[in-house]
């Protein structure tokens, strides 16, 4: 499995706001029906109000990558800027 995890520093207030908008749109649903999807899962912080983690896991670094293509997240990439003030994107592991 290829796995990365995604931090987003959200504007305040809008952690929650994010998430249920993605949700609303139909754009997890989407996510989880793509070829190779293994897991796509946002997690709030308890330290941070406005952090956000999502982890992914496909079959393959291909697989990632054509789902970044895919029409629902451009959707979600028109958006992104009412909710996000930065992305931190990193890979791993699970052992």
């Amino acid at each position: 499995m290829y796995n990365i995890y995604v931090v987003f520093k959200c504007f305040p207030g809008k952690r929650e706001a994010f998430v249920e908008r993605v949700r609303k749109e139909g754009i997890l649903d989407a996510i989880r029906a793509e070829d190779g999807f293994g897991r796509y899962d946002y997690f709030f912080t308890e330290a941070d109000a406005n952090e956000l983690l999502l982890i992914e896991a496909w079959e393959t670094h291909a697989h990632q990558q054509a789902h970044l293509e895919q029409p629902h997240m451009a959707v979600l990439r028109s958006f992104k800027g009412e909710y996000i003030e930065t992305t931190t994107i990193g890979e791993f592991d699970f052992k």
